[in-house]
């Protein structure tokens, strides 16, 4: 079950959370897809379930996908994915899985390490020397949050400087320049600066960009239709709608970030049966001999 902006991660911002996959709990529900081989009871169940969080989040719209045996066993969609006019949530839409994106960003790390380009305990310097003590911190620890670069975007909204478009680079001449928080290896703390730094080093590395190195790499592999590089474009028309508060009131349409934020921290959307079904295709891929993980 993909959650909204809250569990995801502080990278999650409002329009995350509105739009990512736990809503309001309106009565009105999308059609379930065939993939249903759950007992009535157990399905009902988490219908329940799931209208019980969606009435305490406030957020319009849900997806949910349940992973039975290696094979999804359940799919469905809850709630409005957008309000105005109504268009009701489906399976199929497409949602932000915001810093879920992080797992595949480190796949493609691990994938060139298993090529022998890449190796955990190599220092970022050896790509990318310019940043702070690039010598002393590891690929390992940017990877595991134990680096010490300081998160460049703690908060839980979009700021009206993070409207404008972005690159990489220019995450890390801000961010990633400055004295680190702690001593690397010391410390566990969330930091998006560490993801951004992961990417670039695929990028580097492979010597193309990361979203083309997901896309032959897992995506195709592993048959994930449906999945969006929403840092580059917005979502369609027809997928979920974001949304957040000011305190107590309506819900408005969420601001959305300028292109480049969410590189390789939080730029992938995809349908919840697809990001659900990740584990069990990794494991099925792990046993073929692609070694995945």
């Amino acid at each position: 079950m993909d959650e909204g902006a809250g569990s995801l991660s502080c990278m999650m911002n409002l329009r995350v959370r509105a739009a990512a996959v736990f809503g309001l709990g309106f009565v009105t529900m999308g059609a379930a897809w065939a993939q249903n081989s759950l007992p009535t009871a157990t399905a009902t169940g988490i219908d329940a379930a799931a209208a019980e969080v969606l009435k305490a989040t406030g957020v319009p719209s849900a997806s949910v996908a349940v992973v039975q045996g290696g094979k999804i066993a359940y799919v469905k969609a809850y709630g409005k994915a957008r309000l105005e006019p109504v268009m009701l949530a489906e399976p199929g839409m497409q949602y932000s899985i915001g810093s879920v994106s992080k797992q595949f960003t480190a796949a493609i790390i691990l994938l060139l390490v298993q090529d022998g380009g890449v190796k955990l305990d190599d220092p970022v310097g050896k790509y990318l020397p310019e940043l702070t003590r690039a010598s002393d911190v590891t690929v390992r620890q940017v990877l595991s949050m134990t680096s010490g670069y300081q998160d460049f975007w703690p908060e839980d909204y979009v700021m009206t400087s993070m409207m404008q478009p972005a690159t990489p680079q220019h995450i890390l001449d801000v961010w990633a320049k400055k004295p680190l928080d702690f001593e690397p290896g010391t410390k566990w703390q969330y930091s998006n600066t560490n993801y951004v730094i992961a990417g670039r080093i695929a990028e580097i590395v492979a010597g193309k960009p990361l979203i083309e190195q997901l896309q032959e790499r897992i995506f195709k592999p592993l048959k994930m239709t449906g999945v969006l590089n929403s840092d580059a474009s917005r979502l369609p028309a027809n997928d979920p709608t974001g949304y957040y508060q000011h305190a107590l009131g309506p819900l408005r349409p969420a601001p959305q970030e300028g292109a480049g934020w969410m590189f390789a921290a939080g730029e992938l959307a995809m349908p919840a049966s697809r990001s659900g079904a990740v584990e069990y295709q990794f494991d099925e891929s792990n046993s073929a001999g692609a070694g995945f993980l």
